[in-house]
């Protein structure tokens, strides 16, 4: 009903609770225990690919180990997917740096703030576009 639009307190009157809050408890219990069961399917997932890779891997893995760069490259191709399913990867780490790897310079005019948003990631030359000011006012090139 709540996915219908209902409040609590409609919810309440036509299921019959006691209270809004009665149903409220209700439906965060319900969202809780789907949260857990989901969470479980997730890993339960998890283990049994896990199984499947390492299965896969025991089955190259003896052609592997004598030079095979078909297989070499399968070991590669599921031990990769082995990481991405069990989380095994470190988070890639990114730095934003400033011209010629330098620090990024901060303060100056909101002209020169946007000159240094449109190089980020760029090769080339600059790109000149405009940005909304983000206090309201107009940009005018000056020292804010």
């Amino acid at each position: 009903m709540r996915r219908e639009g209902h409040d609590f307190d409609h919810i309440a009157e036509v299921l019959e609770y006691s209270s809004r809050g009665a149903a409220t408890k209700d439906l965060i219990r319900c969202l809780e225990q789907n949260r857990d069961e989901e969470a479980a399917e997730a890993s339960i997932y998890r283990q049994e690919e896990n199984e499947r890779l390492l299965a896969m891997l025991r089955a190259v893995w003896p052609q592997a180990e004598e030079g095979d760069p078909r297989a070499i490259d399968t070991v590669l191709k599921i031990s990769k997917r082995r990481s991405e399913v069990c989380g095994y990867d470190m988070p890639v780490k990114s730095e934003v740096s400033g011209p010629d790897g330098g620090v990024i310079p901060l303060g100056g005019t909101l002209a020169e703030l946007k000159g240094l948003i449109a190089t980020a990631g760029e090769q080339g030359p600059v790109a000149d576009f405009d940005m909304p000011a983000i206090d309201g006012r107009e940009d005018t090139g000056g020292d804010d």
